[in-house]
């Protein structure tokens, strides 16, 4: 897991590192941004682009419950989806995600 957006972003996404990202591997879900862990290249501009300083580096985070809610995002099957998201190569194309997973569902800050 390369950058991993963390609860700085729920219920902010201010968007910044969507502009900032090359890859195009950052998608909106519903409360915060997801980083897919096959598409992002490590360049970290998602990091230097994010005003509240949520995206991280996995080997900064603190709470592994961020790194594996960012893994889930797009290998488990979220609310109101018929299946995982998978590899849908690339955020632009898919569009907004209109769910979360259910740790950053429930999550209180």
């Amino acid at each position: 897991m390369p950058f991993v957006v963390t609860e700085a972003c729920i219920d902010v996404k201010d968007g910044a590192c969507l502009e900032g990202c090359p890859a195009d591997c950052i998608y909106e879900g519903d409360r915060k941004m997801y980083i897919h862990p096959d598409e992002c290249t490590e360049c970290g501009a998602c990091a230097v682009a994010c005003p509240v300083g949520a995206a991280l580096s996995d080997d900064r985070v603190k709470d592994q419950n961020f790194i594996d809610s960012e893994a889930a995002f797009f290998s488990e099957v979220l609310p109101g989806r018929d299946e995982p998201l998978g590899e849908p190569g690339g955020a632009t194309r898919l569009g907004k995600v209109k769910a979360d997973t259910p740790f950053i569902a429930a999550y209180q800050k």
